[in-house]
């Protein structure tokens, strides 16, 4: 079965985003009775996005199916994304058997930030707790870390050594992985400290000779193994990287998936990010040398970890046309002790296991790795995508990233009630646009 962009790109991004766990969005219920009797829940939020300008709204649905009647209260518990408590309140509740009611709460004002809030029951037969996030004028919100003052020299020094190595270009047809419509070529090329890195291409099969398509370029997520990517599509070109250290580019480094985070982070020119960051760029020198591939209808694509990497690809290099960012993790790095587990519990790790390494040092080199620093310079319309569950890319962490883009580049999509991921819709949305934009019709 073939398979249009949209549905590629979706496929596309569940891959890259497979590896990181979802939060959950409930708790745990007390167990039923009766199977035909029960207390089902609905929190309704008074925002689309769970956006507010002031007071967060929501309405608590309870419908009772049991043959008696359920007592007992309804209540809440707004939160910093720490955890600590700010703010409660609660209504005694009597729900009729076989009846519904429902609750109206308006939570007091609170300044610019993103919160969370649970919502608990307890009644007779029934308890369980629901757990969300939302946000007040996050786009007021900005980080307290200034960016580094070398960072744009920083990031020079690593595009003029990429820069220093021949790319020495290999390209192999692989028919035996061709599927539908398309040719498959893999492709290798030396990158930063002469490491090699391999990715794969997919064209058009039966293509005119002088025929140029229009890229487009999925980047990884943390330790995900990209392989072809195919579809009915007779337009377009498309491209995978396995950045080093990832997929068929492990013959150099090859840590074991938890060590990749933090490989030389104690040295920010040896750190594993900085290399996967130039062959990212590498890719685009590889476009930018087929004749086939249009240089100038370019468009990046990532979640997670390939949605860092877009960030600091369309920071970086001027040739990209279009960036789509799902998710992206280490926004405003030095505030995610506390609200993200990974990847800060494992970088604790390694640094307490070293006693000539101070955690200090270590949020120093990350400075110019993280993605709100990149944002300034990004020159090409970017479309964000963000769960306001994220338990790894927090909503907080990625509005400080997303507020540091020019605002004439930069589109947000908010989704209130999931987490490390973006639906369908998004990946659809952002398929039409590039259409729109190549004038793919």
């Amino acid at each position: 079965m073939v398979k249009t962009l949209n549905e590629i790109k979706y496929t596309f991004f569940l891959l890259i985003s497979s590896c990181m766990v979802c939060i959950a969005i409930t708790g745990n219920a007390k167990p039923l009775l009766k199977a035909d009797e029960e207390v089902v829940t609905t929190l309704v939020a008074h925002s689309d996005d769970g956006i507010f300008n002031s007071n967060a709204s929501y309405t608590f649905e309870v419908k009772n199916t049991y043959h008696t009647d359920q007592t007992g209260r309804v209540a809440y518990v707004v939160s910093t994304p720490a955890g600590k408590p700010l703010l409660r309140d609660s209504v005694s509740v009597k729900i009729s058997k076989n009846s519904s009611n429902s609750y109206n709460f308006t939570i007091p004002a609170l300044k610019p930030g993103f919160y969370k809030i649970n919502f608990m029951i307890n009644v007779s037969d029934y308890d369980d707790t629901t757990k969300r996030v939302f946000g007040i004028r996050p786009k007021e919100i900005r980080s307290n870390h200034p960016r580094p003052t070398d960072f744009d020299s920083f990031w020079q020094t690593a595009k003029s050594q990429l820069a220093s190595v021949k790319p020495n270009y290999k390209v192999t047809e692989k028919p035996e992985l061709e599927k539908d419509n398309r040719r498959v070529f893999l492709f290798e090329m030396k990158s930063l400290d002469d490491i090699t890195v391999r990715g794969w291409l997919t064209i058009p099969k039966g293509s005119s000779k002088n025929r140029r398509f229009p890229v487009f370029v999925g980047l990884p997520g943390y330790q995900v193994d990209l392989k072809p990517m195919l579809g009915e599509d007779d337009d377009l070109a498309i491209i995978t990287i396995n950045v080093r250290g990832q997929g068929n580019s492990r013959d150099v480094i090859h840590p074991k998936r938890p060590d990749y985070i933090t490989l030389n982070i104690e040295d920010k020119n040896k750190y594993v990010l900085r290399g996967a960051i130039m062959d990212c760029i590498r890719t685009i020198d590889f476009i930018c040398s087929r004749p086939d591939l249009d240089s100038t209808r370019i468009e990046i694509s990532g979640g997670s970890m390939g949605g860092f990497l877009a960030v600091a690809l369309a920071s970086l290099d001027s040739r990209i046309k279009l960036v789509s960012a799902q998710n992206p993790i280490l926004g405003d790095i030095r505030d995610l002790a506390g609200v993200a587990e990974w990847p800060i519990n494992d970088i604790k790790e390694y640094v307490d296991d070293r006693p000539t390494l101070s955690y200090n040092k270590v949020m120093d080199n990350l400075d110019y790795f993280d993605i709100k620093n990149f944002a300034p310079t990004i020159k090409s319309p970017t479309m964000v995508g963000i769960g306001l569950l994220d338990h790894l890319a927090p909503p907080a962490n990625s509005f400080i990233f997303y507020n540091n883009i020019p605002s004439k580049y930069a589109t947000i999509r908010i989704y209130k009630d999931l987490g490390h991921e973006v639906p369908k819709s998004f990946l659809d949305e952002d398929g039409h646009k590039m259409r729109d934009v190549f004038g793919l019709f």
